[in-house]
């Protein structure tokens, strides 16, 4: 007796939904949040309010040292980003990853610079979260569909930026230091490391507690709550802003064919009438609507969400480091009390000559912005972002005299307190 298309089509929708519950259920079980089963630790296969409620019920209980944090540094390029970063990778602890994404946009969309449109930007999301997801599981080997050209035997000395990554310039990873060698220039870990193997380095993240990962790449914050809402991920994100303006003359300096028309500009005193101005507003439209959110207190964002200020970072990078540190529930390690009172204590000179360094006079680079940027500039700039430089707390200029008074800060004091 011939079965009719609708049982067919019934029985295959039965089949689907059997073998997509299962895979739930096993991904679940797999990653439990509370692993003891005691009244005090929310026992095995409990159901709770949310994925982020970490034993509620436990008043002592901080977080749950069996599950790695997963900590998302959301930058934009020219933002300190690396100077936070360094936070993380010098902790003994963290397994850290400097801007894993720059593959996957040369794969998928090898022209884009800094410049391209939102539309272009989008491209890259689903493959990004795809990418974080499996990078945070220690799972390093599904980066190699994106690195060009593709590793061999698990092999490859093309990975973007492998030496700012302490734990790839480490043992297991690498044996070309000793042990007492703490602070390892990136130049050297290349020329003196092996190619990387990226079995080692998996085995290196999986046998440190937290791993960190620092982007550049992905606009704001409404495009990893896929990420944030996977029980899957003990995920934290730090959004890092700065001064838009602080941002312009930074890029203007460090990415000088990009940016030609805009030193035209601060040269001749005179706006091109074909400059980029998507290069500014991109920006400010992405913090304005990243921090937006954020700062909304969204339940989706509980628990997993702190705003931080380059300028406050830089003017008391030791205190800041505590906040953070204490917001992701993890111990300051003292090799980063240490890395904060060597790296922050440069001169501007040496912060010009390595531009994408973070060998610096942290206080003083917060507002140099004010000595390489035209009134003209910096008025544009403020009336095209007045918005999210009102939302941050950074004052407006009002004269070319007040501009160069360096002595008068730019920089209110706000609270941008984690949401806990």
């Amino acid at each position: 007796m011939q079965c009719s298309w609708k049982a067919v089509l019934l029985l295959a929708l039965a089949s689907i939904a059997i073998q997509y519950t299962a895979i739930r259920t096993f991904t679940a079980k797999h990653f439990q949040i509370c692993p003891v089963a005691n009244p005090q630790n929310c026992g095995l296969g409990q159901e709770t309010d949310s994925f982020d409620r970490l034993c509620d019920e436990s008043p002592s209980f901080t977080y749950n040292i069996t599950r790695k944090t997963h900590i998302l540094i959301l930058a934009t390029t020219r933002s300190g980003s690396s100077f936070i970063g360094q936070l993380f990778n010098q902790h003994s602890d963290v397994f850290y990853l400097f801007e894993p994404l720059y593959h996957v946009q040369t794969t998928l969309i090898p022209r884009m610079s800094h410049s391209k449109t939102t539309a272009d930007r989008r491209v890259m999301l689903g493959a990004s979260r795809d990418l974080l997801r499996s990078l945070y599981d220690c799972d390093l080997y599904f980066l190699e569909s994106y690195i060009k050209p593709q590793p061999v035997n698990h092999t490859t000395d093309k990975l973007f930026r492998r030496g700012a990554s302490k734990a790839l310039c480490s043992p297991p990873v690498c044996d070309a230091f000793r042990p007492s060698e703490v602070n390892i220039e990136e130049g050297d870990c290349v020329k003196k490391c092996a190619a990387l193997n990226i079995t080692l380095a998996t085995d290196s993240c999986k046998d440190r507690r937290h791993v960190a990962i620092k982007i550049v790449r992905v606009p704001e914050i409404n495009d990893l709550r896929a990420l944030v809402e996977d029980p899957r991920l003990n995920l934290k994100i730090i959004q890092l802003v700065r001064d838009p303006r602080g941002i312009l003359a930074s890029r203007i300096e460090t990415f000088r064919d990009t940016y030609r028309l805009w030193r035209i500009w601060r040269a001749s005193g005179r706006k091109p009438y074909n400059l980029d101005l998507s290069q500014l507003t991109m920006v400010c439209e992405d913090f304005l609507n990243s921090v937006s959110t954020g700062l909304s207190r969204p339940p989706w964002l509980k628990g997993k969400y702190m705003v931080v200020r380059y300028e406050d970072l830089a003017r008391n990078p030791l205190k800041k480091t505590k906040e953070i540190f204490e917001y992701l529930g993890m111990s300051l390690d003292s090799n980063v009390v240490e890395w904060i009172q060597t790296n922050t204590r440069g001169t501007n000179e040496l912060s010009a000559k390595h531009k994408y360094g973070t060998v610096r006079d942290s206080a003083a680079n917060a507002e140099s912005w004010r000595l390489k940027l035209s009134y003209d500039m910096v008025d544009y700039t403020q009336t095209v972002c007045h918005q999210i430089l009102n939302q941050l707390g950074y004052r407006m200029v009002e004269s070319p005299e007040e501009l160069k008074n360096t002595s008068l800060t730019l920089v209110e004091e706000r609270n941008f307190s984690p949401f806990l």
